[in-house]
């Protein structure tokens, strides 16, 4: 409407010639866009209501400004706003702990793959690697005195390794700069390279994840065409094959449309590989451009996968709404487990 309102105000200046007149209704809108906002209307219509308990709080505090602040000094990105994520505010914030945490997205933040739920950017040529990357990335974390960081990455088919090596650099740095922290890397699947894989799993990190996304029969139509479920299991099964110690994580998104049974399946599968950690979250629509919610799954519903996640043997599962694979809700618990494994004595609330 107030499109329309200064285009009928141009039109009706009373003391402009009819000259102008026309002028002016040519530089108007034009028919698509009054089509277009007929169909956005349509589909705010059909985009389901968001339920009360994915409701989140607007971020905020010193905390939450000191680290946007902190990764803005060093031109470094995080997935927490690039893919939109609902505990922003949380995890920046501090939460309880009051430990500000973020997963730091390295290689850039554009992708050269194109799934259908994710709001990160896309280019066939996104612009070169950053070399100064590690050593920054090693500073921010560094400062922040957390004991566990998460670091992801966009998809980079158009380097030759997918950036194993670059994000190796990055773990090695880490380790090197604060050698107490615990590192997990969300990777990439290197378009199957696992000799890629090997190279990063090899690094020195402490827990390798890698996302399944959603069930097999849902992978064409969620995922970009590159990715499928048979890779992403072989890249998980590499990684624990390269260094037996590591911890090996996936996550799926719940509500795109998937059955039960499919989830069982894949659950059994993920175990059958060795995969330690499974999480579950609510699949929710970055833009109308994305895949639609087709479900949005109860709390019940996700209190029922991590129970029966645990009785199959996963050594920890995140399952809830809200829950992202880098939450950092989840990072206490993985880090006793780590501990446990190397004879440290913890809390899980370290």
């Amino acid at each position: 409407m107030l499109h329309i309102r200064s285009c009928s105000l141009r039109i009706g200046t009373w003391n402009c010639s009819s000259r102008y007149k026309t002028t002016k209704v040519k530089e108007g809108p034009g028919l698509d866009y009054f089509i277009t906002a007929s169909l956005d209307k349509q589909v705010k219509k059909e985009r389901k209501r968001l339920p009360c308990w994915l409701q989140t709080a607007i971020p905020k505090g010193k905390n939450y400004t000191k680290l946007k602040t902190d990764l803005r000094s060093l031109n470094l990105t995080t997935v927490c706003e690039e893919a939109r994520c609902p505990n922003i505010g949380e995890c920046w914030g501090g939460g309880d702990t009051n430990t500000a945490t973020a997963t730091i997205m390295l290689m850039g933040d554009e992708c050269t793959r194109g799934c259908r739920f994710c709001s990160v950017k896309t280019s066939k040529n996104p612009g070169p690697l950053d070399p100064l990357e590690p050593y920054n990335t090693a500073k921010a974390v560094g400062s922040w005195g957390v004991h566990y960081i998460v670091l992801t990455s966009v998809d980079r088919d158009d380097i030759s390794d997918g950036g194993a090596s670059h994000l190796a650099e990055c773990v090695k740095e880490l380790k090197l700069q604060v050698p107490d922290l615990l590192v997990e890397v969300l990777a990439p699947d290197f378009r199957g390279d696992l000799d890629a894989v090997e190279r990063l799993a090899s690094s020195g990190m402490d827990v390798f994840a890698h996302n399944l996304e959603t069930v097999n029969r849902l992978q064409a139509f969620v995922r970009d065409p590159r990715a499928n479920y048979k890779q992403s299991m072989e890249v998980l099964i590499k990684a624990k094959e390269s260094s037996p110690g590591l911890l090996t994580k996936t996550s799926l998104m719940l509500g795109l449309g998937e059955a039960d049974e499919e989830i069982v399946e894949t659950m059994e599968d993920l175990r059958k590989n060795s995969v330690d950690v499974v999480t579950f979250g609510q699949y929710m629509q970055p833009t109308k451009r994305h895949l639609k919610v087709k479900e949005y799954v109860t709390p019940e519903k996700f209190k029922h996968w991590e129970q029966l996640g645990m009785d199959m043997g996963f050594a920890y599962v995140a399952s809830g709404p809200l829950v992202r694979s880098s939450y950092k809700a989840g990072e206490y618990y993985i880090k006793n487990i780590i501990d446990k494994q190397r004879g440290i004595v913890s809390d899980v609330n370290d």
